[in-house]
């Protein structure tokens, strides 16, 4: 009979880097992953591991599963902008004892040839916009455009993973889906009749950043919020290296 798994483990999911550490994960036998979506992408692209789709019910609820799967340790790999779901897995994660390690991955930092204004939220990215009607590109999520209804004098192209609900659009808004990564030379032909792009500092495939330095266009960049604490890395591998050295810590106390 197999030895079970020496490590099993719980994925905050929902990005590039989360789907990326789940495939380094198929075939480790001395793992247990299951991988959780948050379920706001109607239709996610799952990895081979098991996984699961919905809320916790916060912190009390995450800390909960915790307990009764068990897991014996969680990577939290949200989006950068999740910060309740990542404040719940501290608290969760304290309650009950689960090591915790956080896969971020880094901002953005603008370069020569950049034309960045950044500001602290999405509504103060609205407000920057300004009196003169502008042609605007929103990539910022299809949860965050309400504050643009307050700017309804520009005319929006909007891109997101999802279609919006049509209550949260600003007049003037043209819709378009789709799922990054995207090609520079695309991003480039998109920008054309664009006066100013919006995005949230995500990090990751920058794209349509390098588009619009190379296309002389300025871009509001919303900040991230504060970052969670504790121990964290920026890849896939270097959390698969940390979940080595965890199973190995875990492999002994159990010997012991």
């Amino acid at each position: 009979m197999a030895d079970p798994p020496s490590l099993r483990l719980l994925i905050l999911g929902g990005t590039t880097e989360a789907a990326g550490l789940s495939r380094l994960l198929v075939d480790q036998a001395w793992l247990a992953p299951i991988l959780s979506l948050a379920g706001r992408t109607r239709a996610p692209v799952l990895p081979p591991i098991p996984s699961r789709i919905g809320g916790f019910g916060g912190a009390e609820g995450l800390a909960a599963y915790l307990g009764a799967t068990p897991i014996d340790v969680l990577i939290d790999a949200t989006h950068p902008f999740a910060a309740r779901i990542s404040a719940n897995a501290e608290i969760a994660c304290a309650a009950v004892g689960v090591p915790r390690l956080v896969l971020q991955r880094p901002g953005w930092t603008a370069g020569p040839g950049d034309n960045w204004r950044m500001v602290a939220s999405v509504a103060d990215a609205a407000e920057a916009l300004g009196a003169a009607p502008r042609r605007v590109f929103l990539t910022i999520g299809r949860q965050d455009l309400l504050p643009f209804q307050a700017a309804a004098h520009h005319r929006y192209l909007i891109r997101s993973v999802d279609a919006p609900d049509a209550a949260l659009l600003p007049p003037h808004a043209e819709i378009i889906t789709g799922r990054g990564p995207f090609d520079e030379a695309a991003e480039r032909a998109l920008l054309h009749d664009i006066d100013v792009l919006v995005t949230k500092n995500s990090g990751g495939d920058d794209a349509k950043l390098r588009a619009a330095r190379a296309l002389g266009l300025p871009v509001i960049l919303v900040e991230r919020p504060a970052a969670p604490m504790g121990e964290r890395v920026a890849t896939p591998a270097e959390a698969l290296i940390w979940l080595r050295a965890h199973a190995e810590t875990l492999a002994a106390a159990r010997g012991a």
